[in-house]
């Protein structure tokens, strides 16, 4: 996939430090999920692969993986609508093509179509060798804010 066609997506003030704030105590914090980078059409954050994430085999667990992309997607559509939106994800897959045992991986959620009323993210979950862990997609509904 290649870079969006329209770089100037986000409404709002996007930056990790921002979205770290917004996702403290919560599942996001408890599995040790950081926001990294915002770039103009992209999110960056990174997990690590420890006793919160693995699953008992000692590997990283399927669903810490779609946690991230989730929390990704998220965060990114989060930033492309303003105060009287929310948004909510409603469908989200994942292909899970190689362990990570140990370690950090990051993840990276690129535009697939933002729209007023629905919203496609893309995710990339890489190990420190920058060999892909898992792909992820979700599709966001953004809803008017109810007062």
């Amino acid at each position: 996939m290649g870079p969006s066609k329209n770089p100037a997506i986000w409404a709002r003030q996007m930056d990790p430090e921002i979205l770290n704030r917004f996702t403290a105590n919560s599942m996001v914090d408890h599995l040790g999920i950081q926001f990294t980078e915002v770039g103009p059409d992209f999110v960056k954050a990174t997990m690590p692969v420890d006793e919160r994430t693995v699953q008992p085999f000692g590997v990283l667990h399927g669903g810490a993986s779609v946690a991230l992309s989730e929390t990704l997607g998220s965060a990114a559509s989060y930033g492309c609508v303003d105060d009287s939106k929310i948004c909510v994800g409603i469908e989200i897959n994942a292909n899970h093509v190689r362990q990570a045992k140990s370690g950090m991986v990051e993840g990276v959620a690129r535009p697939v179509h933002v729209g007023s009323t629905l919203q496609v993210w893309q995710t990339y979950i890489h190990d420190a060798e920058d060999r892909l862990i898992s792909t992820g997609r979700i599709t966001i509904a953004v809803l008017e804010r109810r007062r």
